[in-house]
């Protein structure tokens, strides 16, 4: 009897200390994924401002592809998220049309969109920020700055994707009005370049893949891709981002990104 009890005391004991390592494992987990992401958050600080020129490509299922020319405004602000201003030139129908968003790390975003068509600027509401944006694979929620606050993190592996070291980690949305349930992100081990995103929706189905490509670095400190392309597995269709034209330091303001004026945006 007496040895009885003491298997049991031990196999008690060696119960608890596994339960305490997997909960510090977890713990060691979040942290390691909160603090690669405030690197790559922190490395990529001090741009001010910047403007760019964009072609988004549609496609559908069948591969038909439907171009768009778009003008982009950013303006980094200290101590909150980023504002964008996005100015669609090409084709015709879609001219004039103009999307503002300021971006914030723990309060919802705000974001308003002015369709020429209606002449009226709409507000979109943080409980349709999963719709999709101008009929792309990008849903309003995918143009906000990237804040450490709008997720917690999970550190996952370090594995190699296209024979380049990466970080894996999987970020977990803060908002309860977001369209996912987690994104997995791999981010390479010397620059803390975003390389690759998964999207799982709210059933927990891997919905889209967002690849970054041919990055080039600006001002001797910051990196931006070339080409980014949006795959929605469930529908079959993707959305694929050219820049160019980048432009760094060119003297914008607050008073650029002022919805009141959505309506002269140029």
């Amino acid at each position: 009897m007496f040895t009885k009890k003491i298997l049991i005391s031990v196999v008690s004991a060696l119960s608890l200390t596994l339960v305490g390592n997997v909960s510090l494992a977890l713990t060691l987990a979040e942290q390691k994924g909160l603090d690669i992401s405030i690197e790559a958050k922190k490395r990529d600080m001090g741009w001010q401002d910047n403007t760019a020129d964009m072609m988004m490509l549609l496609r559908n299922q069948q591969g038909q592809e439907s171009i768009r020319e778009i003008k982009m405004k950013s303006l980094e602000i200290q101590n909150d998220g980023d504002k964008s201003l996005t100015i669609f030139n090409k084709p015709r129908d879609v001219k004039g049309t103009a999307f503002l968003s300021f971006s914030h790390p723990v309060e919802a975003d705000e974001q308003w969109l002015f369709l020429p068509a209606l002449k009226r600027v709409k507000r979109i509401s943080s409980r349709n920020k999963s719709g999709p944006f101008m009929g792309s694979e990008f849903a309003f929620e995918d143009l906000s700055s990237f804040e450490v606050e709008k997720y917690t993190y999970k550190f996952l592996a370090e594995e190699s994707l296209n024979e380049v070291k990466m970080f894996k980690v999987e970020q977990y949305p803060v908002d309860e009005n977001s369209g996912y349930t987690r994104r997995v992100v791999w981010l390479d081990t010397q620059e803390y370049r975003v390389y690759k995103i998964d999207f799982y929706d709210r059933k927990n189905s891997l919905l889209k893949t967002l690849s970054f490509m041919d990055y080039k670095q600006y001002l001797t400190k910051h990196w931006r891709a070339d080409k980014q392309e949006m795959i929605n597995h469930q529908n079959g269709k993707s959305t694929e981002l050219q820049w160019s034209n980048y432009a760094f330091k060119t003297g914008l303001s607050d008073g650029d990104f002022n919805r009141n004026s959505l309506k002269r945006a140029r």
